[in-house]
């Protein structure tokens, strides 16, 4: 543009000085030359004695998308204004406009000139807009995540800015993913009929950059196999390297060193740094990286003094620290210890006490040789009250269902533990999701403070819809409901049926499975979580009734496989099942506790039907239970927990009928199992533990045993064990009344004892067992935490067995199995998994060699 008034100037002395007469002329700045257009209403404009005038106009041609009146204020003028011409107010104002950034070319034009007052005119030519772009040189997938990445608007100027930002962002994007080689060249096509623009860009990304060596110099101290490990995105190129590739990207390597010092610190190594590194070119795709490290010394504790307590004594304050002399000085271990170990911590001794406002600052106050003395500073404060809590974010759950979860209330004091209790457990009920739930403490300036919740609501309610055709049986599928926010009170209110009423956190299940008219079943069930409002005591109501028929004929083995149209059944089979049970959360030991009761009747009745190959074809059985369970559950998260634990204990007891009956042994079956009666036990334990990143270790073990309440009486066919498989209950393993516990590796209710290898090896193996045992350890690695989809991949050992009497118990004889699989948590399906389980022992009868097989599964494996 300088360049341009420059030429202009010249032109006007030359045309001075070839002509004596008065240079008449439009006043165009912004072009190199300078045409002489007259009119008989302008005054004179004399180059050679510049004048002042006074703008009477300002007008603006040429604009199609920008606002004239804008442009007009970006030159810096108004009407009114006091020029002169020739003079600098006019090259500035041209230059104002150019350098906004919006427009190619300016020219300026005096319209009118009369009465020392001129009239201006901006002719412009706006900069194009973007109307595509277009990425060559890369795959489609690259071309999306570039858009993505890139954050181009269409439709905006296509300045240089721009165009600049976008091929180092480009650039960037593959260097980031080891591409360092990466040449990005951008063309702007313009179009100026529609005064828009097409951006081109293209791509050489090249090869990726290897890292064929890493040299570390210094490293005596630590082994140097530790210190590659933690370089975790930085490795060197090796034979059979899949899941840590050897690409050098500079963000991760400079993360890497920053964790590289970050461990040699936790070694106790505070003075560790790195001195050099060096990256150099082999030539290629290929670098070698040359690192110089100083460890320095090894410190360690030597005495620990705290000053600005008063509520707890020095004695106290390191007890609870758990820091002695001689321990390596670790500042990352020192600071969870005072802040990031909630109930457990420092902080928490004086925050759950209200103190919001404490503060703990260690200070080397010393160090002599490899010893350092540490003083820590402890600012106490106030103890803050809390004013009010605020909830914000649950559009559908009732604000009562939330607040009684929620554990600091208005008038307490101030409680880090409850904080953290409170987020547990509002992601345990299953109705918001668990990695966008907030807390927010807001102190108040009376000494006061208010806690503020958000949550984000998530699907909650389930659906498990399946249908066919089973060929002979006829039509096969199933059909469950689960509502696990509803609302029973608001169903008379029609405005609340969205598409049915929900918010106030009850449960409702019902559920229809059939395989034709052979096996029906339905079921229904309602949750209380919080009778009366009050306090979390939980009411469950339940009903069930099981349909089980046979159609096949003895003097036709084929009839089996025949169509069941017309035909009469053979035998028949219903369970009708109805369970009320009450549960409420325990003070002692802690509030993790809860116990529940329940009471249950079951009514079998069979009809020339021997499901449990014992001569009990026909009669009827009545089964009345009382079952208690203790448990405990300090899980952080239903859908993919990291820490926590899950324990339960339960006994289930009939009637003791045997202590005012005679001998049973000569009874005929119909009367021996008239009335059902056990005593059954039940233990499952599950621990959850991070690893470290995102992988978690889950181990777990279930026993479970059935007895009598004396010798007079045999333990019965109900309530035993059926071990092996998936764990899922098929059509007939519903009738029997039994515990389907699932073992990897091995087929459905294959797993048993060697002594079932006898004469009643069929019967014995169709009742089940009377004690099992199993243990599980799984490694569980998140692929995507999404509310909508949580998604996690496993590995896992496993190891049972179920055995027939307890003569044949023996904990140590197991049958083990390895794998691996999947799980995907879908709110609207529940959970479903697969898994591939490799089964190392021999079963009599059954499997005679190791072998694999794949297990579909459905819902939360309890065992």
């Amino acid at each position: 543009m300088e360049h341009r008034i420059k030429v202009l100037v010249g032109a006007i002395c030359l045309l001075i000085s070839l002509s004596p007469a008065t240079v008449w002329a439009q006043v165009r700045v912004g072009v190199p030359r300078a045409n002489v257009v007259p009119t008989e209403t302008n005054e004179l404009l004399n180059y050679a004695s510049p004048k002042e005038y006074e703008v009477s106009g300002l007008t603006v041609t040429g604009t199609r998308y920008l606002d004239p009146n804008s442009l007009v204020s970006l030159a810096g003028l108004k009407i009114g204004d006091k020029i002169r011409i020739p003079g600098e107010a006019v090259g500035s104002a041209v230059r104002k406009l150019m350098e906004s950034g919006l427009l190619d070319n300016v020219e300026m034009f005096a319209t009118n000139v009369a009465d020392n007052k001129v009239s201006l005119m901006f002719k412009v030519q706006e900069r194009p807009r973007l109307y595509r772009v277009s990425f060559m040189g890369i795959k489609k997938g690259e071309q999306d995540n570039l858009k993505d990445k890139v954050k181009l608007n269409l439709g905006k100027i296509v300045t240089n800015t721009i165009t600049k930002n976008t091929q180092m962002a480009t650039r960037k994007y593959f260097v980031d993913k080891g591409y360092l080689n990466t040449k990005v060249k951008i063309t702007t096509i313009p179009d100026s009929t529609r005064n828009n623009a097409t951006m081109r860009v293209l791509v050489d990304k090249g090869q990726k950059v290897k890292i064929a060596k890493i040299n570390f110099e210094g490293i005596t101290e630590v082994d140097e196999s530790a210190v590659r490990m933690k370089m975790k995105n930085t490795k060197q190129q090796r034979f059979g390297r899949l899941f840590s590739p050897s690409k050098f990207v500079p963000k991760k390597y400079e993360e890497d060193k920053l964790k590289l010092i970050e461990y040699y610190n936790k070694l106790g190594y505070r003075d560790a740094t790195i001195e050099d590194d060096t990256i150099v070119n082999n030539g290629g795709n290929a670098i070698s990286i040359n690192m110089k490290v100083n460890e320095g010394h090894q410190y360690y504790y030597r005495k620990i003094d705290f000053s600005g307590n008063y509520l707890y004594t020095a004695d106290q304050l390191r007890s609870v620290l758990g820091v002695t002399k001689g321990d390596v000085y670790n500042p990352e271990d020192l600071d969870k210890r005072l802040n990031g170990n909630p109930g457990q911590d420092l902080s928490s001794q004086y925050m759950d006490l209200g103190y919001l406002y404490y503060n703990a600052q260690p200070i080397e106050r010393a160090i002599e040789g490899d010893s350092i003395d540490l003083e820590i500073r402890i600012f106490e404060g106030k103890q803050a009250t809390i004013n009010k809590v605020i909830l914000n974010g649950n559009t559908k759950t009732s604000d009562h269902v939330v607040m009684r979860t929620i554990r600091t209330l208005p008038g307490q004091k101030f409680s880090k533990t409850n904080l953290i209790r409170t987020q547990r457990e509002l992601s345990t009920l299953g109705y918001f999701d668990p990695e966008k739930i907030g807390i927010n403490p807001v102190p108040q300036s009376d000494g006061t403070v208010d806690i503020e919740y958000t949550v984000e609501e998530k699907p909650s309610d389930q659906i498990e819809l399946s249908g066919g055709w089973g060929g002979y049986v006829g039509f096969v599928g199933t059909l469950g409901l689960t509502f696990n926010n509803f609302s029973a009170r608001n169903i008379p209110n029609l405005k609340a049926w969205r598409p049915l009423p929900a918010g106030d956190g009850q449960r409702v299940q019902l559920r229809f499975q059939a395989n034709g008219s052979q096996y029906q079943v339905y079921s229904l069930s309602f949750t209380e979580p919080w009778l009366g409002g009050r306090k979390p005591n939980a009411l469950s109501v339940s009903a069930s009734h099981t349909v089980y028929q046979t159609f096949y004929d003895p003097l036709n083995p084929a009839s089996i496989y025949q169509s069941l149209k017309g035909r009469k059944p053979t035998g028949s089979y219903t369970n009708t099942a109805v369970t009320i049970g009450l549960g409420r959360q325990l003070k002692v030991p802690d509030d993790y506790f809860s116990l529940s009761n329940s009471i249950s009747f079951q009514r079998y009745d069979l009809n020339n039907l021997d499901l449990f190959y014992i001569g009990y074809k026909d009669g009827i059985s009545n089964n009345i239970t009382f079952n208690t369970t203790l448990s405990r559950n300090s899980i952080d998260n239903p859908q993919f927990p990291r820490n926590g634990s899950s324990f339960t204990l339960s006994g289930s007891f009939t009637p003791p009928y045997s202590a005012w009956r005679t001998s049973t042994a000569t009874e005929a079956p119909k009367d021996k199992y008239k009335f059902v009666e056990y005593h059954k036990w039940m233990f499952d334990a599950s621990w959850f533990q991070t690893v470290f990143g995102k992988l978690v270790l889950n181990t777990r073990a279930h026993l479970g045993f059935l007895g009598s309440y004396n010798s007079r009486t045999t333990i019965g066919p109900f309530e035993r064990f059926v071990l092996g498989g998936s764990g899922l209950a098929g059509q007939g393993q519903f009738a029997l009344a039994q515990d389907i516990i699932g073992l990897r590796g091995y087929d459905d209710r294959s797993v048993y004892t060697a002594d079932y290898d006898r004469a009643v090896d069929a019967t014995s193996r169709s009742q089940g067992g009377v004690a099992y045992n199993k243990f599980v350890a799984e490694l569980r690695y998140p692929v995507s935490l999404n509310p909508s989809a949580t998604i996690f991949v496993l590995t896992f050992l496993e190891a049972g067995n179920n055995w027939g009497s307890y003569k044949q118990y023996n904990p140590f004889d197991l049958k083990r199995s390895a794998g691996f699989g999947a799980r995907i948590f879908m709110p609207a399906f529940g959970l479903i998994g697969i898994d591939y389980g490799y089964g190392f022992d021999k079963i009599p009868g059954v499997k005679d060699k190791a072998s694999g097989q794949f297990h579909f599964t459905i819902g939360q494996q309890i065992r």
